[in-house]
């Protein structure tokens, strides 16, 4: 079976997702212990280097989607494989805390020119209004890096060494992701994105300095990372403190993966027939109801399938909602300007999760993740409301 031009990208920036989001973002979850007991260092300082990894990743953010936006991401993904090698090559090489955090800065680097916020640039700087579907159906592929990946660095670790397993992932991306991004993904800019306005309100734009569709977009991403950082890596601790087994406590976790999966599913079953801003409504309904059922004690299974699949939906109203609502032409810098605040935040979430958990217990985090889980349904209520109206608007003036 010879697949076509558009199943070809996607499949390889598919690949490229899992192996990206594997050797960084879900790095640690395996090297975290081995690397603390090699160096003596404090949980903190071990998750300092992710935070770190975040925040720059967070500040170029713009600056990826700008060159996006001219170039096409071709070269900016290559550039994104070539950053995280060198990173994961110098962590493994580290010898002190701060060639440590240098390795994490080098990854930061080529997370904001590597992950979600700049594969989706690619794809809607190349296929215009019609990147929904192949966003939906890369979150998909992307759904698989640690189930993929975990086993491959725990197998590693445990057979040549932390260091060994940084080694062979940076050897990974020069022998297979970068020849993938080199080769596979479309060569600058398509003419079919210049002027395309035909998305959904996509001939509004970004109006001046205040435009409250961006807005309402940023602030439930803004929060829906603090949200998901905290949960991901304090998960077990306030469930333990919640009064479950170990056992009990990762098994549930495991409901995430497979519950943020189904849901993707099922946003491509339904081919984009009805409009991001309900992909984000579910969304941010779903997350809040896990975390309220968290906190009333309703069966934890079912929250965290809630939760998971609200998480799921997030990753493709992330990147659809803004092609929906602003057109093609000038996605990728959009993306970049939304990241960025994402990313910040996402980078001061660990800190402020272990504050959460020492100053008000496990229970009061749940309270404040609850009740912080309310602010993006408020801010899709917002959009949705202000779309509503716009449509209202337009059938008058069409009517006139």
């Amino acid at each position: 079976m010879i697949l076509s031009e558009r199943q070809g990208t996607i499949s390889a920036l598919g690949i490229v997702e899992i192996f990206a989001w594997g050797s960084t973002y879900y790095l640690m979850a395996v090297l975290a212990g081995p690397m603390s007991a090699d160096f003596g260092w404090s949980p903190g300082a071990i998750t300092s280097g992710i935070s770190l990894g975040l925040l720059v990743s967070g500040l170029a953010a713009r600056r990826v989607g700008r060159i996006i936006q001219a170039r096409g991401g071709r070269q900016v993904l290559v550039a994104g494989m070539v950053m995280i090698s060198a990173g994961l090559t110098v962590l493994g090489l580290a010898d002190s805390f701060p060639v440590y955090l240098f390795a994490w800065a080098l990854l930061g680097l080529g997370m904001s020119a590597s992950l979600y916020d700049a594969a989706f640039s690619t794809l809607g700087r190349h296929y215009g209004s019609g990147a929904r579907s192949a966003i939906t159906i890369l979150t998909l592929w992307g759904g698989f890096a640690s189930t993929v990946c975990w086993p491959i660095s725990a197998f590693l670790v445990e057979s040549v060494g932390w260091r060994m397993a940084c080694f062979a992932y940076a050897l990974l991306h020069l022998t297979v992701t970068l020849p993938l991004c080199w080769f596979a993904l479309p060569r600058g800019v398509s003419t079919a994105t210049g002027h395309d306005e035909s998305a959904s309100g996509g001939s509004r734009g970004v109006n001046g300095r205040f435009d409250l569709r961006f807005w309402c977009i940023a602030l439930a991403g803004t929060v829906l990372s603090v949200l998901a950082s905290i949960w991901s890596i304090h998960l077990i601790t306030i469930l333990t403190a919640e009064g479950y087994a170990l056992a009990a406590a990762v098994g549930l976790g495991t409901l995430i993966g497979p519950a943020q999966v189904g849901a993707r599913i099922l946003e491509m079953m339904g081919r984009g027939r009805h409009h991001a801003i309900w992909t984000m409504i579910a969304s941010t309904a779903l997350t809040l109801v896990g975390f309220i059922g968290l906190y009333f004690q309703l069966p934890a299974a079912a929250a965290l399938v809630a939760y998971g699949a609200g998480n799921g939906l997030w990753s493709i109203a992330r990147g659809s909602l803004p092609l929906a609502l602003f057109g093609p032409h000038d996605y990728p810098r959009i993306m970049g300007q939304l990241a960025t605040p994402m990313l910040i935040a996402a980078a001061a979430a660990p800190m402020l999760g272990a504050f959460l958990i020492e100053a008000y217990s496990a229970r009061g985090t749940l309270m404040v993740l609850a009740l912080g889980a309310t602010i993006p349904c408020l801010a899709a209520l917002v959009l949705s409301l202000d779309l509503l109206k716009e449509r209202k608007d337009l059938r008058k003036a069409g009517a006139v």
